[in-house]
């Protein structure tokens, strides 16, 4: 009991992820009647059709693919929950996402299309860290350095064959980067906001 407790269940924690997960849930259900329209299609963006940048992100190549992007979300509200608000998630959410898709289709012209969460994951699981550091828990460190050290490996290396195995696809690994590269920024505007925060109050006083 003691666990649950100390879960972050407050409605501007949970709701916004539990929206998420239920969109995500929708798509995949429901992705042979609107997948055409809403998945990030390269040939489609060039055509303007800028709404798949965002909305590609809900919809999956398999149910594994959904269930490990499903796991991640709770895993970071569980881990970082303590830290969203209505504002900063809907903020993250649409600028990972975002940053992930422009980051693909400037860096990645060989990819035609992309679906998923795990950028936009990246990116929250950054920032989470980023937070952690800013209320002085040093474990936020070892995150931060370990999704960093994973994304390199990646770059470096390539994802995990099991993993592409798994959700019956290649992984996007440039998405990861881009995704990450948008939390990276937001958690650093939190910096500076707090920092000049801090500089106003001891003015004042």
């Amino acid at each position: 009991m003691k666990f649950f407790r100390s879960l972050p269940l407050c409605s501007h924690q949970l709701l916004l992820p539990l929206l998420v997960s239920v969109l995500a849930i929708s798509a995949y259900f429901f992705s042979d009647l609107f997948g055409e329209l809403f998945i990030y299609q390269r040939d489609k963006v060039i055509d303007f059709q800028l709404w798949r940048l965002f909305t590609s992100h809900f919809f999956h190549t398999n149910v594994a693919h959904l269930l490990l992007n499903l796991s991640a979300v709770v895993l970071l509200w569980a881990l970082h929950g303590q830290f969203y608000t209505y504002k900063n998630y809907s903020l993250l959410l649409l600028t990972c996402a975002l940053t992930s898709s422009i980051g693909i289709y400037f860096d990645s012209p060989e990819l035609h299309q992309y679906v998923g969460l795990s950028g936009v994951l990246h990116g929250l699981f950054v920032w989470g860290a980023l937070k952690d550091i800013q209320h002085k828990d040093k474990t936020g460190y070892l995150l931060f350095v370990g999704v960093w050290i994973k994304i390199a490996h990646e770059q470096i290396f390539g994802a995990s064959n099991d993993v592409a195995a798994l959700i019956n696809a290649s992984v996007a690994v440039d998405a990861h980067l881009w995704g990450a590269v948008g939390g990276l920024f937001i958690g650093f505007v939190s910096f500076l906001m707090l920092a000049k925060q801090q500089v106003s109050s001891s003015q004042s006083h």
